[in-house]
């Protein structure tokens, strides 16, 4: 009989009733609206808007019209072209995890690393990657894979636990071991995002989590490094703080008001 590990820590304190109040604030916004008035525009401005705020918190200096023409630096341009793919690799993502993070990682990368590198997850060979500013440095390559692996084989296994924690579990875990050489903060938000439109919570992709991260972005690194050495605690916190973030990002959609 399969662990459902997500299932405890729905409910640490707080984190059932946050994560249902976040949900009702996207639920809301898609009734008022209409889903079936929500057009592939919608969703192509909302995941637009969530690259460029992902690529703000990476490092990038574009501005929102820059993305928009075009013209953007490399860790922009590799956000787009994951939200181009984003929901055709999100019904993936329950089923083959590893292979949906590598494709985000190619299409992430793409400007950043030699071809060889693209979606490639580290050896014990190769150095720790620290591309997340603030976060303590990433496990060895062997403790790497063995958290990865463990974290696949649990999003294929059923739960009770609310989408919003699995996908915000799975974010922290990615960006905590950064499995790749480069853009491993891209491709955890993107592995988070497409996890909100698999099970359920925001289907057509109108809101932006990503927004709501780099609102909160102050409480983006230390939250993550509580989330490493804090045990439970930690994870609580890093949940509640999803649980804004997806509040956050339904304020932040095209659709709303």
């Amino acid at each position: 009989m399969s662990v459902d590990v997500f299932e405890p820590l729905a409910g640490l304190e707080g984190v059932g009733s946050a994560a249902r109040a976040a949900r009702d604030a996207v639920d809301v916004l898609l009734r008022d609206r209409g889903l079936r008035r929500v057009g592939s525009d919608m969703t192509a401005e909302a995941l637009l808007r969530g690259a460029h705020a992902s690529a703000a918190l990476a490092g990038s200096t574009a501005t929102p019209d820059e993305v928009r023409r075009g013209a953007a630096d490399g860790l922009a341009s590799g956000a787009v072209r994951m939200t181009g793919e984003l929901m055709t690799l999100a019904p993936q993502v329950d089923k083959a995890p590893v292979q949906v993070w590598t494709r985000l990682h190619q299409l992430a990368a793409a400007d950043l690393v030699p071809a060889a590198e693209l979606g490639h997850v580290r050896t014990a060979a190769e150095p720790i990657p620290d591309d997340i500013p603030g976060l303590p440095p990433a496990p060895p390559a062997d403790e790497m894979w063995e958290r990865l692996s463990a974290l696949a084989q649990n999003l294929t296994r059923p739960t009770k636990a609310p989408g919003l924690v699995v996908a915000a579990i799975v974010h922290a875990e990615l960006a905590v071991l950064r499995p790749f050489p480069i853009a491993n903060g891209l491709v955890a938000r993107a592995a988070e995002r497409c996890l909100l439109v698999a099970r359920g919570i925001d289907p057509v992709a109108v809101t932006v989590p990503e927004g709501g991260h780099y609102v909160l972005r102050a409480t983006y690194a230390p939250g993550l490094t509580d989330y490493t050495a804090r045990g439970l605690t930690g994870v609580r916190d890093w949940l509640l703080r999803s649980c804004e973030v997806v509040t956050k990002g339904a304020e932040l959609s095209p659709l709303a008001p």
